[in-house]
């Protein structure tokens, strides 16, 4: 019999600062993306949760988004990064299998596609996310706007968010038919 002092320990499902670094450059990650959503009782989309972020000195609007860790399935990464970014008592209604509205590939090179990440190439499944609770953003998110679609869709919020991240909340607002 094998001693369990002998096993490997279980990978953390993180990299270190260089380890990611080196990664980046060599292939593309997976992120899922998530689009947090009010519902009305009558099952009407009435509102899209945007955050306002802080990343290397720029204010910004946001979606929720955060990688995949190894060994952790896209729902348990989705529910990790809502609570994460919105917190605990969010209540995020996660289908059982949930399937992504979009898939957003991120290049370190703009123009390629619609969406830009100059830290590297990733592949992000996009998802829109009902969500009944209080939310309470954290770790670089400073706060949570809850706009109409309209809003949502306008311009001026456009102008305010980076790498394309508007470009997915169109696509969501097109895909729940709610569209402006």
């Amino acid at each position: 019999m094998t001693d369990m002092a002998e096993l490997p320990p279980e990978p953390s499902g993180w990299l270190s600062d260089r380890e990611l670094q080196h990664v980046r450059g060599e292939l593309p990650l997976l992120y899922v993306n998530a689009i947090p959503v009010r519902i009305s009782p009558t099952g009407q989309l009435t509102h899209v949760g945007l955050l306002l972020r802080a990343d290397d000195g720029m204010i910004s609007r946001a979606i929720v988004a955060g990688r995949v860790m190894y060994h952790e399935t896209v729902r348990d990464a989705l529910l990790r990064n809502l609570e994460k970014d919105l917190g605990t008592v969010a209540l995020p209604r996660l289908p059982l299998n949930p399937t992504p509205f979009a898939v957003a590939e991120y290049f370190p090179t703009p123009g390629v596609t619609p969406f830009h990440d100059t830290r590297q190439h990733a592949v992000a499944l996009a998802f829109v996310v009902a969500v009944d609770g209080d939310c309470e953003p954290s770790q670089n998110a400073l706060d949570i706007s809850w706009l109409t679609p309209e809003e949502a869709a306008s311009e001026d919020i456009a102008n305010e968010m980076v790498g394309g991240q508007d470009v997915l909340v169109r696509q969501a607002l097109a895909y729940c038919g709610v569209l402006p």
